[in-house]
Protein backbone atom coordinates (compact mmCIF):
# COMPACT_ATOMS: atom_id res chain seq x y z
CA UNK A 1 0.00 0.00 0.00
CA UNK A 2 2.84 2.37 0.84
CA UNK A 3 4.59 1.54 -2.42
CA UNK A 4 1.44 2.34 -4.39
CA UNK A 5 1.19 5.68 -2.62
CA UNK A 6 4.81 6.51 -3.51
CA UNK A 7 4.22 5.58 -7.14
CA UNK A 8 1.18 7.84 -7.31
CA UNK A 9 3.15 10.73 -5.82
CA UNK A 10 5.88 10.25 -8.43
CA UNK A 11 3.30 10.26 -11.20
CA UNK A 12 1.76 13.49 -9.92
CA UNK A 13 5.20 15.15 -9.75
CA UNK A 14 5.94 14.08 -13.30
CA UNK A 15 2.57 15.36 -14.49
CA UNK A 16 3.19 18.74 -12.86
CA UNK A 17 6.60 18.95 -14.52
CA UNK A 18 5.07 18.11 -17.89
CA UNK A 19 2.36 20.74 -17.51
CA UNK A 20 5.01 23.37 -16.74
CA UNK A 21 6.95 22.36 -19.84
CA UNK A 22 3.86 22.53 -22.05
CA UNK A 23 2.95 25.96 -20.68
CA UNK A 24 6.44 27.25 -21.41
CA UNK A 25 6.23 25.83 -24.94
CA UNK A 26 2.87 27.51 -25.47
CA UNK A 27 4.36 30.84 -24.39
CA UNK A 28 7.30 30.38 -26.75
CA UNK A 29 4.97 29.65 -29.66
CA UNK A 30 2.88 32.71 -28.85
CA UNK A 31 6.01 34.87 -28.90
CA UNK A 32 6.98 33.48 -32.30
CA UNK A 33 3.50 34.18 -33.67
CA UNK A 34 3.68 37.76 -32.43
CA UNK A 35 7.10 38.21 -34.03
CA UNK A 36 5.87 36.86 -37.36
CA UNK A 37 2.84 39.12 -37.23
CA UNK A 38 5.08 42.09 -36.52
CA UNK A 39 7.32 41.21 -39.48
CA UNK A 40 4.31 40.91 -41.77
CA UNK A 41 2.96 44.28 -40.67
CA UNK A 42 6.38 45.85 -41.24
CA UNK A 43 6.52 44.35 -44.71
CA UNK A 44 3.10 45.72 -45.61
CA UNK A 45 3.97 49.17 -44.31
CA UNK A 46 7.22 49.15 -46.29
CA UNK A 47 5.38 48.23 -49.46
CA UNK A 48 2.95 51.15 -49.27
CA UNK A 49 5.52 53.94 -49.73
CA UNK A 50 6.94 52.14 -52.76
CA UNK A 51 3.56 52.32 -54.42
CA UNK A 52 3.37 56.05 -53.78
CA UNK A 53 6.80 56.56 -55.32
CA UNK A 54 5.74 54.62 -58.38
CA UNK A 55 2.68 56.82 -58.75
CA UNK A 56 4.80 59.98 -58.74
CA UNK A 57 7.19 58.48 -61.29
CA UNK A 58 4.44 57.68 -63.77
CA UNK A 59 4.12 61.28 -64.93
CA UNK A 60 7.86 61.60 -65.45
CA UNK A 61 8.22 58.34 -67.34
CA UNK A 62 5.30 58.86 -69.71
CA UNK A 63 7.35 61.16 -71.90
CA UNK A 64 10.23 58.69 -72.01
CA UNK A 65 7.96 55.79 -72.93
CA UNK A 66 6.37 57.82 -75.71
CA UNK A 67 9.80 58.43 -77.22
CA UNK A 68 10.68 54.75 -76.93
CA UNK A 69 7.44 53.73 -78.60
CA UNK A 70 8.15 55.84 -81.68
CA UNK A 71 11.60 54.31 -81.98
CA UNK A 72 10.14 50.81 -81.82
CA UNK A 73 7.64 51.54 -84.58
CA UNK A 74 10.46 52.29 -86.99
CA UNK A 75 11.98 48.82 -86.64
CA UNK A 76 10.19 45.92 -88.30
CA UNK A 77 9.84 42.63 -86.57
CA UNK A 78 11.05 39.58 -88.40
CA UNK A 79 8.42 36.89 -88.52
CA UNK A 80 9.43 33.29 -88.18
CA UNK A 81 7.46 30.50 -89.74
CA UNK A 82 5.90 28.23 -87.20
CA UNK A 83 5.94 24.50 -87.70
CA UNK A 84 2.53 23.15 -88.48
CA UNK A 85 1.84 20.23 -86.22
CA UNK A 86 0.51 17.21 -88.06
CA UNK A 87 -1.03 15.68 -84.99
CA UNK A 88 0.43 13.32 -82.48
CA UNK A 89 3.95 11.93 -82.85
CA UNK A 90 2.51 8.50 -83.57
CA UNK A 91 0.44 9.91 -86.44
CA UNK A 92 3.51 11.62 -87.91
CA UNK A 93 5.50 8.40 -87.90
CA UNK A 94 2.61 6.36 -89.31
CA UNK A 95 2.08 8.82 -92.18
CA UNK A 96 5.73 8.57 -93.17
CA UNK A 97 5.66 4.78 -93.05
CA UNK A 98 2.41 4.47 -95.01
CA UNK A 99 3.68 6.86 -97.74
CA UNK A 100 6.63 4.62 -98.56
CA UNK A 101 6.23 1.56 -100.81
CA UNK A 102 9.27 -0.45 -99.79
CA UNK A 103 9.28 0.59 -96.13
CA UNK A 104 11.22 3.01 -93.96
CA UNK A 105 14.18 2.36 -91.67
CA UNK A 106 14.04 3.59 -88.08
CA UNK A 107 17.02 5.92 -88.64
CA UNK A 108 15.19 7.55 -91.57
CA UNK A 109 12.13 8.03 -89.36
CA UNK A 110 14.30 9.71 -86.76
CA UNK A 111 15.72 12.12 -89.35
CA UNK A 112 12.36 12.96 -90.91
CA UNK A 113 10.48 13.49 -87.65
CA UNK A 114 13.23 14.78 -85.39
CA UNK A 115 12.23 12.42 -82.59
CA UNK A 116 14.67 10.41 -80.53
CA UNK A 117 15.45 6.76 -81.09
CA UNK A 118 13.51 5.58 -78.04
CA UNK A 119 10.34 7.44 -78.91
CA UNK A 120 10.39 6.23 -82.54
CA UNK A 121 10.95 2.64 -81.46
CA UNK A 122 8.08 2.86 -78.95
CA UNK A 123 5.74 4.25 -81.59
CA UNK A 124 6.73 1.55 -84.08
CA UNK A 125 6.34 -1.17 -81.46
CA UNK A 126 2.84 -0.04 -80.53
CA UNK A 127 1.82 0.29 -84.17
CA UNK A 128 3.00 -3.24 -84.98
CA UNK A 129 1.10 -4.61 -82.01
CA UNK A 130 -2.01 -2.77 -83.22
CA UNK A 131 -1.52 -4.19 -86.73
CA UNK A 132 -1.17 -0.81 -88.43
CA UNK A 133 2.31 -1.54 -89.84
CA UNK A 134 4.40 -4.62 -90.58
CA UNK A 135 8.09 -5.37 -90.28
CA UNK A 136 9.64 -6.04 -93.68
CA UNK A 137 13.24 -6.33 -92.54
CA UNK A 138 15.56 -5.59 -89.68
CA UNK A 139 14.57 -2.06 -88.58
CA UNK A 140 12.48 -1.53 -91.71
CA UNK A 141 8.73 -1.04 -91.46
CA UNK A 142 5.99 -0.68 -94.09
CA UNK A 143 2.29 0.04 -93.98
CA UNK A 144 -0.25 -2.78 -94.14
Amino acid sequence: MAKLKQDLQQVTKQLKALTKKTESLVKAVDKLDKQKAAKKSKATTKAKPKRKKAATRKAATRKATAKKATAKKATKKTTTKKKVSTGSPANQVLKIIKRSKKGVHVSALMQKTGFGEGSVRNIVYKATKAGEIKRTGRGVYAGT
